[in-house]
């Protein structure tokens, strides 16, 4: 079964929704200061994103700085690819994105 890393804790936002894509695991706890100390926090995502593949998921909410953490420790243990829910307001429902960091897409020139 797939995982989905809920990146932070967020206690007023449903996010059972996302169930529909594997099973829930959140990264950091509601709260968690990552700005005053960054090397806890990337220690933590490291351990708990270590076995993170293709099926499963980064459920981007919560600090943007842990997001930022998160995506890019995802990307450097699978080979610069993984994929994210977002949060669709209009369609009430969370689509999937796939994001490969390693591919050259369309140029800007």
């Amino acid at each position: 079964m797939p995982t989905v890393f809920a990146v932070q804790e967020m206690p007023n936002h449903d996010i059972s929704g996302a169930m529909k894509y594997g099973d829930i695991d959140v990264l950091m706890p509601f709260g968690s200061q990552i700005a005053f100390s960054t090397a806890p926090a990337v220690r933590r995502m490291r351990r708990k994103l270590q076995n993170f593949g293709d099926k499963d998921f980064l459920l981007l909410a919560g600090d943007p700085v842990a997001i930022g953490m998160a995506c890019a420790i995802v990307a450097f243990y699978n080979s610069g690819r993984y994929s994210v829910l977002k949060w669709d307001r209009r369609e009430k429902l969370y689509i999937p994105i796939q994001i490969d960091v390693t591919t050259k897409g369309e140029s800007d020139e």
